[in-house]
């Protein structure tokens, strides 16, 4: 991956409805170029998704919360994930070395729902505790940066 190709995914999180004129005004490469370049990143998994960002508040789902999951067996394998795959109001799941296990994002509308949400989690195997944090609110949440940190 080069400079441009780090350019063309800068611009695209910014703003993925962009023509690939405008992309290509961006990066200084033709259209066809540009088109090319997307494609291939598309191929090789660089860019994963296409999506629209909407406001959580917007659709009745802006309670959001971070979930440390405590489990008595390794939960990294498929049953875990396929688990918790299962509940639409898990954002992210991941496995985590520290206190915990699993880390999920959980997004619901009212706080009944969240508790609702955490007796679920309570019926996924191997489950033995949480530790939840509430977000009040969020000061931002950054796109991934593609250039690499200058050290």
């Amino acid at each position: 991956m080069d400079e441009v190709d780090r350019g063309l995914l800068a611009a695209l999180q910014r703003d993925a409805t962009q023509s690939y004129a405008a992309l290509a005004g961006a990066v200084g490469l033709s259209t066809g170029a540009v088109h090319e370049r997307v494609r291939k990143l598309r191929e090789q998994g660089v860019i994963r998704r296409t999506t629209v960002d909407v406001d959580p508040a917007a659709v009745g789902r802006g309670v959001l919360a971070f979930v440390l999951v405590e489990a008595n067996a390794w939960m990294g394998d498929r049953p875990t994930h396929e688990a918790l795959a299962t509940l639409p109001e898990v954002e992210e799941a991941h496995v985590i070395a520290g206190p915990a296990s699993v880390l999920v994002k959980i997004r619901v509308g009212t706080p009944e729902q969240l508790q609702a949400s955490l007796r679920r989690l309570f019926h996924v195997e191997g489950v033995t505790g949480t530790q939840t944090i509430v977000v009040l609110e969020t000061f931002f949440e950054r796109p991934l940066d593609p250039y690499p940190p200058n050290p």
